[in-house]
């Protein structure tokens, strides 16, 4: 009964403490990953895709650059009364090699999208390939770009 209960208490403070990281953020890209040399090639896409559409909702694409941490939002599109599949997105950090980041934001995503509050990078220009397939199998790729002055 002793160890029952010092179990549900164990779990509880564990719950609460990943709550607490959760709710202050995370690392999204470390600065060793920032340090890597930039990906080469280009990113290409085709000329008309029905694959769903990827917008960067924040920070604001049109800002120049943003204090961080700051929040990500990227919404999704479905086309032609198809569905996002949650478990085709991935996020890759553009570097070489690649970084992937889909398992630090798996909690923010969504069918809709993704949302990460207070997410952390090194001071400099980054790039992010967000891709996504609808549950046809289609699938678009879209790069977000932010730089981070802190």
């Amino acid at each position: 009964m002793i160890r029952r209960q010092l179990a549900t208490a164990t779990l509880l403070v564990l719950t609460a403490f990943s709550t607490t990281t959760l709710a202050q953020g995370i690392q999204l890209v470390t600065p060793d990953e920032a340090k890597l040399p930039n990906a080469t090639g280009q990113i290409t896409s085709r000329g008309v895709t029905r694959g769903p559409g990827i917008k960067q909702v924040s920070p604001d694409p049109a800002a120049k650059s943003i204090k961080g941490p700051f929040d990500l939002k990227i919404s999704f599109e479905p086309r032609g009364g198809s569905k996002i599949d949650p478990s085709s997105v991935k996020l890759t950090y553009m570097k070489n090699p690649p970084v992937d980041l889909t398992d630090r934001i798996k909690g923010g995503i969504k069918a809709d999208g993704v949302e990460v509050d207070k997410a952390s990078v090194p001071p400099g220009e980054h790039q992010i390939r967000v891709t996504v397939k609808d549950d046809e199998g289609r699938q678009t790729s879209s790069v977000v770009s932010v730089n981070v002055t802190n």
